[in-house]
């Protein structure tokens, strides 16, 4: 079994208005010197019966495929064993 963590965040330059938005929730709650928040999403895929390779290259074609926006996001993966 290897397990997949896949981290999705926007492009630098990409406007974030939910990033914006916790930013300010922040200030009011009393959290000063907050310069900017980005929010991404975050994604555990498991996957069964592949090698570290195999599994790699599904994960990079899911990406490509589903999991991120190629022209607004950017992402990135790490593979566990176990």
């Amino acid at each position: 079994m290897i397990r997949a963590k896949v981290y999705v965040t926007l492009k630098k330059g990409v406007l974030d208005p939910q990033g914006e938005t916790v930013r300010g929730a922040l200030e009011t709650l009393g959290f000063a010197g907050v310069k900017d928040v980005r929010v991404g999403k975050f994604m555990v895929v498991t996957l069964n019966g592949v090698s570290r390779e195999e599994a790699s290259k599904r994960v990079e074609q899911m990406c490509k495929k589903l999991l991120a926006n190629p022209v607004i996001e950017d992402y990135r993966f790490e593979l566990e064993e176990g």
